[in-house]
């Protein structure tokens, strides 16, 4: 939602694709597979993201849309291109793939933008105090194991 609602890119109808955005430092329309972080993906992973984006190629042919490789993209949230896995880097040699700040400066145009984003969740989790929902969940954890004899 927050992509969606604040950043203004879209949910995609295209097969696989998870947002649309128009990438603020060229200018053009980017079809994105959205992961969480730098360990994420396995070697399945790589050919089946390989496969959506040839769908969204075979699409744009049939449609007669200008599309250029690099107009499919893999969007890591989080992390470095540097700290990313060998199955990133595989991918990362046919389409473009942003990690981190790279990401959040393709979605926005904001160079500082990730760093912010940081600094922002690092405040909100110094203000949180989670122990009691982690002590709710030990204490359920506890009563589920108990009840189940494998202690």
């Amino acid at each position: 939602y927050f992509c969606k609602d604040v950043l203004s890119t879209y949910a995609s109808t295209t097969s696989g694709i998870d947002i649309e955005f128009i990438d603020a430092l060229d200018g053009r329309r980017k079809y994105c597979q959205l992961k969480a972080g730098p360990n994420t993906i396995n070697k399945d992973d790589v050919e089946t993201i390989r496969g959506h984006f040839r769908g969204v190629r075979n699409l744009a042919r049939t449609n007669g849309l200008p599309l250029q490789m690099d107009d499919c993209v893999v969007g890591v949230i989080y992390g470095t291109n540097a700290a990313l896995n060998g199955f990133y880097q595989m991918l990362d040699q046919e389409y473009p793939v942003y990690a981190g700040a790279a990401f959040w400066e393709h979605l926005t145009g904001d160079s500082s933008f990730y760093g912010d984003l940081i600094r922002a969740f690092e405040a909100v989790a110094d203000e949180t105090d989670g122990s009691a929902l982690l002590q709710g969940t030990i204490e359920k954890l506890a009563a589920e194991i108990a009840q189940s004899g494998t202690v």
